[in-house]
């Protein structure tokens, strides 16, 4: 078996005409203050000796790229640059490799098993893949791991156990290492065709990866963690890439009691961050929350919590203000409606001598429901306004 993927790993992966040479792109967006990386993970269960389940998937960073599908034995190309520059027929081939490669897998490690002490049930997990630095040759790893913990892994040209692993790992590695042929394919995957691909990937999804979103950043009270303490929280919302620095300061000094939570993802892809900071209640004035991210063009948004605080009451108390003057014009001009309505018939009476107890036209009939319409209407509004304060 181990022969048999030797050569399949030599026929696809050493150069050729099928795989074209990605240009030079340029150097990554400011924004990637992260080292581009692409990696592939594999976990596999092993339950006994004839059945095991594993689980593939490419991802460049923390963007799923790939995947693979258990039932149809393909890979599954999640964006559309996910194929980068590589041609039609050498992506067939990677994914040949790949049926051969999670199937042989796991019947050698059934066959080795026993031999290397494995006991069932049990986890092996793969993680390979390589990053580059601009200007900088590009760097490359293989770990593997067993039952979640460091096992072995490919430095050099060598497979070496993990600092300790055990005498289990020592073994498995005194067998692969006998493989001359095998790790210097392994070798080869890591440091060219791994970089190939994914210079090709960071071309292809360029438009896509360099995407920048402004965050919406606000300050709000958290729970009162204790008498005569505050909690502030600075909200980043929709910010788009994910790395970003964010700091509760005083002035120019940074606060180190500054807690950082999860930058959590949002279904379009973008990015929510909370920075909490507790502080003793008459300290918080003169504080300030601080955002530095690659969409803001080096200007810093910088949120003052007594800023925010004094915007939200002079808000409040300028629309109630406005909310009681405009309720109090009501009144008056109802008053003035009401003495008109008194005065109105006399007036009519005395000009023209009518007879004031004759129906009313159908015209001033309208009128006059119109404006009862128009007053109650505009005092409910109001009246609306003044019970949510």
């Amino acid at each position: 078996m181990l022969l048999l993927l030797l050569l399949i790993f030599k026929g696809l992966f050493c150069p050729g005409e099928g795989i074209q040479e990605p240009r030079n792109s340029g150097p990554l967006h400011a924004a990637a203050e992260e080292v581009p990386v692409f990696h592939f993970l594999q976990s596999s269960s092993f339950v006994n000796n004839s059945w095991a389940y594993t689980q593939g998937s490419g991802w460049l960073g923390e963007v799923q790229t790939h995947g693979w599908d258990k039932v149809l034995d393909t890979i599954r190309y999640l964006r559309t640059w996910s194929r980068g520059n590589f041609s039609t027929e050498e992506l067939k081939n990677i994914q040949s490799l790949f049926q051969l490669y999670f199937h042989g897998f796991i019947r050698e490690v059934q066959a080795y098993a026993s031999q290397f002490q494995f006991e069932y049930p049990f986890e092996l997990q793969i993680s390979a893949g390589c990053s580059m630095h601009v200007g900088k040759p590009s760097e490359s790893f293989l770990n593997g791991a067993y039952q979640g913990t460091d096992f072995l892994s490919f430095q050099g040209n060598s497979w070496l156990p993990s600092p300790g692993a055990g005498s289990q790992a020592q073994k498995v590695c005194r067998v692969l290492n006998k493989y001359l042929d095998i790790k210097e394919i392994v070798q080869n995957l890591l440091s060219d065709t791994c970089p190939r691909f994914l210079a090709s990937l960071l071309k292809a999804g360029k438009a896509e990866l360099e995407r920048q979103v402004k965050p919406e950043v606000w300050v709000s009270k958290g729970p009162t963690p204790g008498p005569g303490r505050l909690t502030l929280v600075c909200h980043l919302a929709g910010f788009h890439p994910k790395p970003v620095w964010v700091m509760w300061m005083r002035g120019k000094q940074e606060q180190h009691g500054t807690r950082r939570g999860d930058v959590l993802p949002n279904a379009d892809e973008t990015w929510y961050l909370q920075v909490t900071l507790d502080v003793a209640t008459g300290e918080a004035a003169g504080l300030s929350c601080q955002v530095k991210h690659s969409s803001l063009g080096g200007h810093d948004i910088i949120i003052y919590w007594e800023g925010s605080s004094m915007f939200q009451r002079v808000t409040c108390l300028t629309a109630i203000v406005t909310a009681i003057a405009l309720t109090a014009l009501a009144f008056s001009f109802q008053r003035l409606r009401s003495s008109w309505n008194v005065l109105a018939p006399n007036m009519q009476e005395s000009v023209t001598g009518a007879n004031t107890q004759e129906p009313r036209s159908p015209g001033y009939q309208f009128c006059s429901a119109w404006d009862w319409w128009a007053k109650n209407r505009f005092l409910k509004k109001w009246k609306a306004i003044l019970n949510r304060f």
